[in-house]
């Protein structure tokens, strides 16, 4: 049975990150089309955000619940957010180093860092998916792929330890002509998780959901079969659903942008911005389901995350924590059967449930039923606890929770079984007044 490394447990405690996108292309936006145009870039003097703040993105970011950060340090015009050659703030008007920033405020607002480098496409190099260059010239694919071990040898080096590493579309292999990174992360990054990173080795990675809405299957397993190098423009439902019995530990991450299907910030469509309640129905919808919720941050021309945007993650965030700051009770243990009791008649409308991975998923199916006088009010029924379990309904009174597993592999130790009473009313109301919870 797979089991998960340390830095996998760290990794889905953390429950809740952003992925920050920011190129070139959002200053000339039509290069966004980009293999309309093989053989041309934008000149790097465009890109020259006037206002541009780390600070405001992660301070962004922590109140809206997240405890990690992704910065997007190459999409695929090429243009990286560290002084490199031959295309990055280097060569344009702005030359700061952004890398550096993110990093220092990541730092100074407690979120962990990681970075997003695409291999697989690459417009300023003319190579595309799933690392080829398009002319299929040896030299220039030899060219290209030193090109990607000297960049991230920098951004590995240069920048101190990283949460996560993310690898758009996966990674081409050194068989198959793909860059030799193994050594380079070994050196110097081998704590940090690897999103579609098996290239380098089956332990530490993370796999795609299957979808870029957000939601996990009702269950999905950290445990999987086979690799996910997915380019993310088909939705692949069964690499979302993982399998208990699979020989690799690579738990879900359900990435989303913030703006309906648009990653990056385009000028006229602030009308996208995904408002704080369909955030909080993301929640449930995936770390609910034992993954992680990763949701992108769009940084426009002036360099800030936009207003509108701004608001509906610190909205979300209050709503996160006004709806689990009245734990009603909470127990723990060992077996296939686990009682809660509670004072008569408790209001709740929130279970929480938390598995013990250390040896890999040992619950493989059970129910809990909630109890008043003696009778079962209602029952849900799952296969997969994981790292967290989330039910929520609407208001029932309870005497008793009672869970019981009714499939298992060896022990089940279940760290956590609690109830929380939300009161939605009462919630909404506190966010129409502005009082929200603590940040």
């Amino acid at each position: 049975m797979a089991k998960p490394t340390k830095q996998q447990l760290e990794w889905a405690q953390a429950e809740v990150g952003v992925i920050i996108h920011y190129d070139i292309s959002v200053f000339e936006p039509s290069h966004f089309d980009f293999r309309k145009h093989w053989g041309y870039s934008p000149d790097p003097a465009i890109f020259n955000p006037t206002e541009l703040n780390t600070d405001q993105w992660i301070e962004t970011a922590k109140h809206a619940g997240a405890k990690y950060a992704i910065l997007v340090a190459k999409h695929g015009a090429g243009f990286c957010m560290w002084p490199t050659e031959p295309y990055s703030v280097k060569q344009s008007s702005y030359h700061g180093d952004i890398v550096e920033q993110f990093v220092q405020s990541c730092k100074k607002y407690g979120l962990k860092p990681g970075f997003y480098y695409t291999c697989s496409f690459n417009a300023h190099m003319k190579a595309d998916h799933p690392g080829y260059v398009i002319s299929g010239n040896p030299e220039e694919q030899k060219q290209y792929t030193a090109l990607i071990e000297q960049q991230l040898e920098e951004l590995w080096s240069r920048y101190g330890e990283m949460f996560e590493l993310w690898f758009d579309g996966g990674l081409l292999s050194v068989e198959n002509g793909g860059p030799d990174l193994l050594p380079i992360y070994n050196k110097y990054q081998s704590n940090a998780v690897r999103f579609q990173g098996s290239a380098l080795g089956t332990e530490n990675n993370t796999r795609w959901v299957g979808n870029e809405r957000g939601i996990a299957p009702y269950d999905c397993w950290s445990a999987t079969d086979g690799n996910s190098q997915y380019d993310g423009t088909k939705e692949d439902n069964r690499i979302g659903m993982g399998n208990p019995d699979g020989s690799l530990w690579a738990p879900a991450e359900c990435d989303t942008p913030n703006r309906k299907n648009e990653w990056f910030w385009k000028e006229g469509e602030d009308s996208k911005v995904v408002p704080a309640k369909k955030l909080m129905e993301l929640y449930y919808k995936s770390v609910g389901r034992n993954c992680n919720l990763l949701l992108g941050m769009a940084v426009d021309t002036h360099g800030l995350i936009p207003e509108c945007d701004m608001r509906e993650f610190i909205k979300f965030g209050d709503m996160l924590n006004l709806r689990f700051s009245n734990k009603i009770a909470e127990t723990s243990g060992k077996g296939n059967k686990l009682s809660l009791n509670l004072k008569p008649n408790t209001s709740i409308d929130h279970i929480v449930l938390r598995e013990n991975l250390e040896n890999g998923h040992a619950v493989r199916e059970f129910k809990v039923e909630v109890i008043c006088s003696g009778r079962v009010k209602k029952n849900f029924r799952a296969q997969c606890i994981g790292n967290k379990r989330i039910f929520r309904f609407n208001r029932l009174f309870a005497d008793e929770l009672r869970l019981m597993i009714t499939k298992s592999v060896g022990t089940p130790d279940i760290t956590e079984l609690s109830c929380y009473f939300a009161d939605d009313f009462s919630l909404d109301e506190k966010i129409k007044l502005g009082l929200f919870g603590n940040r």
